[in-house]
């Protein structure tokens, strides 16, 4: 079992396939190889291995370009993204709409782990209102599982990768129990005058959540809370805990991180499952479809050898999905005419991303400083959640939903923007003069993110493009979007609500703060915490999977990434699907078990 050929595969008999090796397959994988299952996980890119692949010391300076953004590296030289981005070669995507307002823009990682080796590393709970978002507002739609059914696989998640954060007791803020969160790094001088100003608005400013070690899991008491009563398991990931070191704030994380010291599914879940001997991976193998069995049950998948354009079949008693909400809805889109699992109508339908806007503002008082120590996460020590809810729920704001703001400062490693985009300040300046201003303005910048909630609206969705295909032959699908007024308010609330701080910070705003929220507010897509397509529900007439993520057309199909979710709450998505994917794998072992699966 490892890392094994696509004709290897066709040799061997497996109880689960997991199409997808990021947050939600690297989960599901874990847990039912740990657990027992035989599994075959199928990834669409190319192998990766961040201990020895990751840029852990190289300066900007040695990078081509300087480590400046291009089309293949969106986010510089150095980002751990291999063969993705916006754009992929050879597989395009289609806009329904020739409107700027209307585009969707679809972020893909083709590498082993996917997006894990990339992201943010932020990891918020959702809370209480955040599943029954509908219950309290008349808008969107609940999901048929509450916070406390989730609560206990966020415990799991969270002793298994390994987040930092507090306990703070804020409204729909949940807090991890004792023992589970590791202590928050202390905030940078930026992050406490940032504080001091959110404390004269009102503005909660508490540690941020984050998967990132500021020091060792704890290997000893840990693994029996994660697998209770199963002491290989235990000792696997008791060994495995081990060997992952705290951080020592060499690296951003974004590069990936070669002593395992954050979360990523290439050095998490996937070292543990491929420990148990009932792991097989199979990479550069691009899943087309699900197929079916006469009894209408899934039967495995059709996937595409990326290296030798040949196709193959696997087989297993469970199919599970989870290659990205998105792409995973598009491979249901093509496994039959009308869609598997489509009897709804609402396959493709719902899609969310988050709602983003931010703002820069230089502060006079961090100019010139002495140097300090500045050790951090390569992230946000700090963060505010959102703070507004009784006036929100009283109508006051005019939207809905609430945002929580991610923000940042501090002398970071000088790169190509270090000293561009001065002129503001300056009025422009050449020779001495222009070196005297780039020490001057160092490290005075501060930003501030808003990452909101978008209420799903029938017209943001995908269908299959009738026309194009991909480089494989494979159909792409067509974006269709639009954003409510719920959304671009709270953009436009957000820049507000930035412009304030940095001013009550006695700081000066960078260009122009929008009013207009249809202006303000990020194109769709660009925040890449895109969810829905296959949302789960209490009714088949009106979703596509029920409460296990199990489609309610095919028994033994399932799906463990973001597709399922039927809202998108201002916190990020990643700690959800995987709290969600280890609660849908354990249920697929359950049914197992009894043999109904």
């Amino acid at each position: 079992m490892g890392f094994i050929t696509a004709d290897a595969a066709l040799k061997s008999q497996y109880d689960v396939i997991v199409v997808g090796s990021g947050a939600g397959g690297g989960q599901a994988a874990y847990t039912l190889a740990m657990e027992g299952a035989r599994v075959l996980m199928l990834e669409a890119g190319r192998r990766y291995d961040p201990t020895t692949e990751t840029p852990m010391f190289q300066t900007p300076e040695q990078a081509p370009l300087r480590g400046w953004i291009t089309t293949d590296k969106p986010f510089g030289f150095y980002d751990a993204t291999v063969d993705g981005g916006w754009e992929v070669p050879g597989e395009p995507y289609v806009q329904g709409s020739t409107k700027a307002s209307e585009q969707f823009n679809w972020w893909r990682a083709r590498m082993l782990g996917g997006r894990t080796n990339h992201w943010g590393r932020i990891s918020l709970r959702n809370g209480p209102y955040d599943f029954k978002p509908r219950t309290r507002d008349g808008l969107g739609f609940d999901w048929p599982i509450s916070y406390e059914e989730l609560a206990p696989y966020y415990d799991k998640v969270e002793m298994l990768i390994g987040v930092y954060g507090s306990k703070e007791g804020l409204e729909n803020t949940p807090d991890s129990p004792d023992g589970v969160l590791l202590p928050a790094p202390k905030p940078l001088v930026s992050d406490l005058l940032i504080g001091r100003a959110g404390g004269k608005l009102g503005i909660p400013m508490v540690a941020c959540h984050r998967a990132v070690l500021t020091e060792q899991l704890d290997w000893k008491r840990s693994p029996a809370r994660l697998h209770p009563g199963n002491a290989a398991a235990q000792a696997i990931i008791a060994a495995d805990m081990k060997k992952r070191a705290a951080c020592f704030w060499a690296t951003p994380c974004g590069r990936g991180c070669s002593i395992r010291a954050n979360y990523q599914s290439t050095t998490v879940h996937l070292p543990p499952a491929l420990e148990t001997g009932r792991l097989d991976i199979v990479t550069d193998a691009m899943v087309r479809e699900v197929t079916l069995a006469k009894n209408g049950n899934a039967s495995g998948v059709i996937a595409v050898d990326r290296k030798t354009r040949r196709d193959f079949q696997v087989t297993a008693r469970a199919v599970v999905l989870a290659a990205s909400a998105l792409e995973s809805v598009r491979i249901l889109l093509n496994s039959t005419p009308a869609g598997l699992a489509n009897s709804s109508g609402k396959l493709g339908k719902y899609l969310m991303d988050t709602v983003g806007s931010d703002l820069s503002g230089q502060i006079p008082l961090l100019e010139n400083i002495p140097p300090h120590n500045e050790d951090g996460v390569a992230g946000g020590h700090l963060y505010s959640p959102w703070w507004l809810y009784k006036e929100q729920l009283a109508g006051k704001l005019g939207f809905a939903r609430g945002y929580h703001i991610e923000f940042g400062g501090g002398r970071h490693m000088p790169e190509l923007s270090t000293a561009m985009g001065l002129e503001w300040l300056t009025g422009g300046s050449y020779g001495a003069k222009f070196k005297e201003d780039a020490r001057r303005y160092y490290g005075s910048m501060v930003y501030f993110a808003g990452r909101g909630e978008m209420i799903p609206n029938e017209h943001s969705y995908c269908e299959i493009d009738p026309v194009i295909k991909d480089k494989w032959g494979i159909p792409v699908l067509r974006f269709h979007w639009r954003w409510s007024e719920h959304e671009t308010r709270q953009a436009a609330h957000m820049q507000k609500t930035f412009a304030q701080i940095i001013e009550a910070m006695g700081g000066r705003v960078q260009g122009r703060v929008e009013t207009d929220g249809s202006k303000a507010i990020a194109a769709g897509g660009s925040i890449i915490h895109e969810v829905g397509g296959a949302i789960m529900g209490d009714n088949p007439r009106d979703s596509v999977v029920n409460k296990w993520c199990q489609a309610w057309d095919v028994k033994n199909l399932f799906l463990a990434d973001g597709a399922p979710f039927p809202s998108n709450a201002d916190k990020n998505p990643t700690l959800t699907i995987m709290a969600n994917a280890w609660r849908v794998a354990d249920h697929i072992l359950d049914r197992m078990r009894r043999k109904e699966l």
